[in-house]
Formats: C-alpha cells, structure tokens, sequence
C-alpha cells in the first residue's frame, strides 16, 4: 500500500455547469426536498449570504498551522470547525434547514440518518427549536457520538453498517410518522449553511495580514460541505481551487464525477467514519461536477499522520475526516514541488473515539515513514542477537530509536525478527534493508505491508519445543540508548534469548518480555544477574497465560 504522492488524484472533465445526465435526475425517495429547477451559483450566493447559522453556530478561527507551514515550505490555514459546539461544522447545515421549517414541520418532527456528526447538529438545533428529533445512526457510529447525540436529547435508532443502510430505514420512519427529513447534505439549505465557512474563510484572510489563498481542500462523504465551499469560492474568488478529499476506500464522488453518474460503492471503508458514503447526493454530486477543481484520496496511514500534524501545531486531536484536507495539502505539495503557496485546510470534526487513539498514533509514524517495520533473518546462535542490535546502532544517519522487537524461537539454525525502527525520512526504509543484508542479516522491508502492520505484529510468538529450561521475565527498562545492549553484555554467554518482545509506547520505561533458557544449575547465577542489572522485574514464569500460550510442550 502507497502513501504519500502516489495516491491518485483525478482532474474532473468539467460538463456545462450544473448539467445533470438523465441518470441523475430521478429522485430515489419522498426523503428528499422538492426542487423544480436546480438552484444556479447566483442563488447559492444569495442563500449563502442569508443563512441562519449563527443561532447555534460560532464563526471558527482561521489560524496557521506554523510547524507544519514550516515543513512544507508553504502556508496552510487551519479552518477550525472542530471547535464548534458539537465539534463539527454540521450543525450550520442542519439549523439553517430547520429554521426555515414551517410550524407545522416543526410541531410534527424531524428525522434525519447521520454517522454522527451531523446527527448533533440535528439534535442540538431541534433543541434550540423545540422540536422532536429522531436520529438514525450507523451500528459502526463511535460510542462517542451516540452519547452525545442523546445527552442533546434526539431519540437514536442504530440501523446498518453504513449511512446510505441508515438514510433507507429512516426514509422509512419518515413516511410512516410524518416526519420531516434533514438530509445530512443533499439539500440547498444544508449545503447553503455549510457554505457560510467559505464566506469565513475569505473574511478572515485580511486579519492573518494577506488575501492570498490558493486553494481550499475539503473532505468529502455526501458532498454537502464541499458544495457550499466552492459556490461560495467560484462565485466570489474563482481563481482559487476547490480540491475535494477523499478516502481511497470511501471514494464515490470520484467514482461517480469520472463516470457522470453517480455510482453506489458495494462497500466503504470506516476508519473514516464521518465520511463512509455509499451513494454521493444528487444535488451535491451536480454541484461538485461543475465546481470543483480536482479530487485527491488519502489512505489510513496519511490520514493518521495528518491527526498528528494536526496536534502538534494545536495541541487538539480531530476525527479521522477532520484530517482529511491536511493529508491531502502534504500529498499535493510532495507531488507539485510548491512553495511559497497558501492553502486552507477545513477541520470538519473531532468527534474521535478515546480508544481509537492507541492505532492513530501507531500508524502516524508509518503514514510519515518516521518508522519502517522489517523481517530479519539472523542465525541462532549465541552472540548473533548482540551483534544484530550493534548493527542497529550503527546505521548510517545516526542512532535509530528502536520502537518494536518481536522474537520467538522457532528453528534450530535460524530467527526470524520483527523490527520497528525509527526513520529519518521517506524511503529510507529499503537503504536499511540493504544495509542489514550487507551486515549478513536477510531483511525484508514490511513498512507498506498492510498485513504486517495490522496483523503479524501481534501475532509472533507461540508454543516452543526449543525453549526448554525458559524462564519469563518482564523488566521495566529505561528508555535511553544502550539499555539493552547493557541487559546483552550482562548475560552469561551459556543463556539464550528464546523470546523477546518490546513495544515503545512514548514512556520514558519501555515495558519487554524476554524469554531466556537458563538451566537449572544456573540459577543462583541467575539471581546474580537480575540483582546486577537493576532493571525492575516480574518473573512469568509459572503465569498460567504463559503456560497456555508460548510454554514449551
């Protein structure tokens, strides 16, 4: 899997503005408002420039991303939606809509599906209304987004693994309660209110000390926020892009713009759940055909690693589709060579799960290739696992941290290891496999591997008929170069690591596993060596889990 600039970008072939092929014009339910002619830019402006957000809404800071401008050689702007109220920009699509409700609509109700973000924005504006709102959600919805939705008092209805599962059931509680449908995106009013962050945008310019922008990247699910954008954009700054951002596993507005109809996917993605769409909007699929510039998908890896940029410049931590225009701002200017350019990058939410943040932060440093993951072949024998790790720490470029170790005994002549290592830029992962294999250590590169990185990582290990006499230990280690070529140096030549297992969790005491096949005559020696070494430690070795799972036979 790529990351970076080989990701694909597509140029939209741009149709007759707002032209729509027959295929697109029926109307699939009664969900969707009456429209009997397509609003044109000139009415988008005017809706624009009149929407009621402001109710609910804040206008968010524009502020510069300073590190990260200072990394790319260009300017980025932070749009900062994900300090909204409900931490998200979609309650100003969702209250504009309902504040133009009749009093009868309003007495009556409204239901809207939503994987989450605008299911707040919905709820908190049938709040401030006085209204019944019901809210059918995706199974897949983060916990965090449920709880919220019901603490702003909506009544939830968890339905599918998607949101296009969600809109069908709730089309259906719609006809049969007469209820009035807040479409997430594909409604004039909605988009009209999701366009007032480009009105802000071009505000608050002048404050920051320059009207230059060269280009708005917007993340994509439905297509309501990229709508508003580049209306408001096209209509009063056309010479600045509009490039919309999705997920390479959650592209149909790409799909359906490079085929002029719209296209339901089989199935997305959910890392990034704010924007797994099946089926782009109708009217938001037209708008974007005309409007938009261009079209970039990120992967998982980038998209973590833009979470990351995100909260080194603000000390905040954004959803996966908050960090979608970031990842593509660095992929665009890894494959433009750019500089001295200004882009603008809209945060659209931070709804993140808590439990989410231990694979963000996993996968950011492999999305940056500030970590590269191989297999190492070294010979079993006695000193071969030193002298590895002395290879380690002479690799040109300066000490690598070392931030995984995976080893499990398993053959009598080989070892297959596990290694995370710290990198000092992009594509430096296959020199380090060269220079292990030059060292006599057969490596094979596994920093793009998607199975390795999901999966194998957790996965070595197991039952042992070589690891007689092992005794297990987990020591507390300093974090600090030369710990473990001291625990190395200190081992009686005669013991044998026959497991080994550390992970580097961002502590300044990283927490290893070691097996080591100490014979039963050593064992006053043994103690000599733990008591010699200071680490602090836990001896396993009679663990029941232990014994289970990794023990001898």
């Amino acid at each position: 899997m790529a990351t970076g600039g080989t990701q694909p970008r597509f140029r939209p072939q741009k149709p007759t503005l707002y032209d729509v092929g027959p295929a697109n014009r029926r109307r699939s339910t009664a969900c969707l408002p009456a429209m009997t002619q397509h609003l044109t830019p000139a009415d988008y402006l005017k809706k624009i420039l009149t929407a009621r957000v402001y109710d609910v809404a804040v206008e968010s800071a524009l502020e510069p991303a300073n590190n990260l401008s200072r990394r790319l050689h260009n300017k980025v702007l932070l749009k900062r939606e994900d300090q909204q109220p409900v931490f998200s920009f979609k309650l100003r699509g969702a209250y504009n809509k309902m504040a133009h409700l009749t009093p009868e609509q309003l007495q009556r109700g409204v239901i809207c599906a939503s994987a989450g973000n605008h299911a707040q924005g919905v709820a908190m504006s049938a709040h401030k209304l006085g209204t019944r709102a019901v809210i059918v959600m995706p199974t897949t919805t983060p916990q965090l987004k449920i709880d919220a939705v019901r603490t702003l008092g909506g009544d939830v209805v968890l339905h599918g693994e998607s949101y296009s599962d969600a809109y069908e059931h709730a089309a259906r509680l719609q006809q049969e309660q007469g209820l009035t449908f807040v479409h997430p995106f594909d409604d004039p009013d909605v988009i009209a209110g999701q366009g007032t962050i480009a009105m802000e945008i071009l505000r608050q310019l002048q404050s920051l000390g320059s009207n230059q922008l060269d280009a708005v990247f917007v993340a994509i699910g439905g297509g309501g926020l990229v709508s508003g954008v580049a209306n408001y954009i096209k209509a009063v700054r056309p010479e600045i892009k509009v490039i919309g951002v999705q997920m390479n596993d959650s592209d149909a507005m790409i799909q359906s713009v490079n085929a002029h109809q719209r296209v339901t996917l089989p199935d997305v993605g959910l890392f990034s759940d704010g924007t797994a769409v099946k089926l782009v909007g109708e009217e938001t699929f037209r708008v974007a055909s005309g409007l938009v510039d261009e079209f970039i998908t990120v992967d998982t890896d980038a998209v973590c690693a833009a979470i990351k940029d995100i909260f080194v410049d603000t000390r905040s931590i954004v959803e996966p589709a908050g960090a979608l225009a970031v990842a593509a701002i660095k992929q665009y200017v890894a494959e433009h060579k750019t500089t001295g350019e200004t882009y603008a990058a809209i945060l659209c939410g931070a709804n993140m799960n808590f439990d989410r943040l231990r694979f963000v932060a996993e996968r950011a440093e492999v999305g940056e290739e500030r970590e590269a993951l191989f297999a190492v072949t070294i010979p079993e024998e006695r000193g071969s696992f030193r002298r590895f790790c002395e290879v380690v720490g002479g690799l040109p470029g300066g000490p690598r941290n070392v931030t995984e170790f995976i080893y499990r005994i398993s053959d009598e002549s080989r070892a297959h290891v596990f290694v995370g290592l710290t990198t000092n830029g992009r594509g430096e992962s296959t020199e380090i496999a060269g220079n292990f294999g030059r060292h006599g250590f057969e490596a094979l590169d596994l920093t793009h591997d998607e199975l390795a990185k999901e999966h194998l990582r957790h996965l070595v290990g197991g039952h042992s008929a070589l690891a007689q006499d092992e005794r297990l230990m987990r020591f507390t280690f300093p974090e600090r170069p030369g710990a473990l070529l001291k625990f190395l140096s200190l081992m009686q030549p005669t013991w044998n690591i026959s497991l080994f297992h550390y992970r580097n969790q961002g502590a300044d005491y990283g927490r290893i596993l070691v097996g080591m096949q100490v014979p039963a005559e050593d064992k006053a020696a043994f103690d000599a060596f733990l008591a010699t070494l200071g680490y602090p430690y836990v001896e396993e070795t009679l663990n029941p889990a232990y014994r289970l799972f990794l023990r001898s036979k």
